[in-house]
């Protein structure tokens, strides 16, 4: 193989793989991340599907190759979301490989692994492991040849899917309602009809409907504000009840109401605790150290007990399975169900979000109001040299304020808080910031950046 084996350090991150093709993510490294999964795994089999990114057929191949070359099997989903391969990794109980770059521009591809089970794999939990093997593959010195190669087959799932996304509420306690879904060209084209088929009192509307990952229209990328005003322009031209803003492997969901305003994914997260909490009293909830302090307070006032994590699906998915959590949420727009084998799911988080918008029977724009209680700055990125010495600076600028260090630095200032946490992949410093009204948040920027670039 003519490939780096260093390239993988620099397209093997946190919770996954991503990487540019072909420079970076091209077959030879398919198919030594399949040597190595199916190594890492010691499983019988394995499930394989992709995202409609033009490279996606050729890279998913060459890692079911590399896994067949060790004698397991592969069972290949073809084209599917996110959570779809999750469901398959858990009704199946075999680990599982979709190839995505989520949001990532055109030009990405890459692979986000889990264990039988849908259980996650991160860094620390697999990946630096599979990592290095993949390494020593590139290299030409990739374990021993076995006695016989694994047998493939193919297998869709979708229907099965649908069906286990509606078995989380109840049918026939939705209200009709207009929907409009903004798919972006994504997975979501594929799987959010299906799903909706299921629905007869809803009136479905799919924007940019057509996989394609050359995303014609906009990026797949819904957190960005840019990519959600085609959405909340069509939501209030065509008077719709709500929107929903998928990623490129529908594993996320944004929600617009009926004024075209867009729901983050703290007073999702709200909102959809407060949910679950009705059907599970007393029960534990996730919230990511960077949602809303509304999220907490709303699980408390719904019978719940909150519990802060880590940024991450790895992270959260851990501390499920530690507390037994029935539901986690990331302000991400990442939302994690028990019964989905802990793991996240755009299209199960939407269910739930029609279901309580029926209950509540007023508009979204006045069913939002008490799950919104301040005012947040959005993720502000900062180019750094040096993360951690900045982070220190700041922390010794607050000296006195309550802080810790669960994932960056983290300081409580009464009536606001921030976050400061470094990325995984970039010399960047990504500031969280809430306050109670809209000048004391920016006020509070202001303070903080100072402090930052002063560093």
């Amino acid at each position: 193989m003519s490939t780096d084996p260093a390239v993988l350090d620099r397209i093997v991150k946190a919770y996954d793989v991503r990487g540019t093709t072909p420079d970076q993510m091209n077959a030879d490294v398919a198919y030594a991340l399949g040597v190595s999964f199916a190594e890492f795994v010691r499983a019988p089999l394995v499930v394989v599907a992709r995202d409609m990114r033009v490279t996606g057929e050729e890279l998913a191949d060459a890692f079911a190759q590399g896994v067949l070359s060790r004698g397991v099997d592969v069972v290949d989903l073809g084209l599917g979301s996110t959570d779809m391969v999750y469901f398959a990794a858990g009704v199946l109980d075999a680990p599982g490989a979709m190839f995505t770059a989520s949001h990532n521009p055109a030009e990405y591809n890459g692979i986000k692994f889990c264990l039988s089970g849908a259980r996650p794999v991160g860094i620390d939990t697999g990946l630096a492991d599979i990592r290095d093997t993949a390494k020593n593959v590139l290299a030409g010195r990739g374990p021993s040849a076995v006695a016989a190669r694994g047998t493939r087959s193919e297998r869709d799932m979708l229907d099965q899917f649908a069906d286990h996304v509606v078995s989380f509420i109840d049918v026939a306690s939705l209200s009709p309602m207009k929907v409009v879904a903004d798919t972006a060209n994504g997975m979501g084209g594929l799987i959010v009809p299906v799903v909706f088929e299921r629905l007869p009192m809803m009136e479905l509307e799919v924007m940019y409907p057509e996989l394609d990952g050359s995303f014609p229209n906009h990026p797949a990328d819904p957190i960005q504000p840019a990519n959600q005003r085609d959405l909340q322009a069509r939501v209030t031209s065509g008077g719709f009840d709500i929107g929903l803003a998928f990623d490129g492997d529908a594993d996320r969901v944004f929600v617009v109401d009926e004024k075209g305003r867009g729901l983050s994914g703290s007073s999702t997260t709200a909102i959809l605790a407060a949910g679950v909490l009705r059907a599970h009293p007393g029960a534990t909830v996730l919230y990511n150290l960077i949602c809303s302090r509304s999220v907490p307070e709303v699980i408390r006032e719904n019978g719940g007990v909150p519990v802060r994590t880590k940024v991450g699906h790895s992270n959260i998915k851990q501390v499920m399975a530690e507390t037994g959590a029935v539901f986690g949420g990331e302000h991400s727009a990442h939302y994690y169900f028990l019964n989905n084998f802990r793991a996240d799911s755009g299209i199960i988080a939407t269910m739930f979000m029609l279901q309580e918008l029926s209950r509540a029977g007023v508009p979204l724009s006045e069913f939002r109001r008490p799950f919104e209680r301040y005012e947040a700055s959005g993720e502000i990125n900062t180019s750094v040299s040096d993360a951690n010495a900045v982070m220190s600076a700041v922390a010794k600028a607050f000296d006195g304020r309550p802080q810790d260090w669960v994932d960056g630095l983290t300081v409580d200032c009464g009536d606001w808080w921030f976050n400061l946490r470094p990325s995984n992949t970039e010399p960047l410093l990504r500031l969280n910031l809430e306050a109670a009204t809209r000048d004391e948040c920016d006020n509070h920027v202001a303070e903080v950046l100072s402090l930052v670039t002063s560093v």
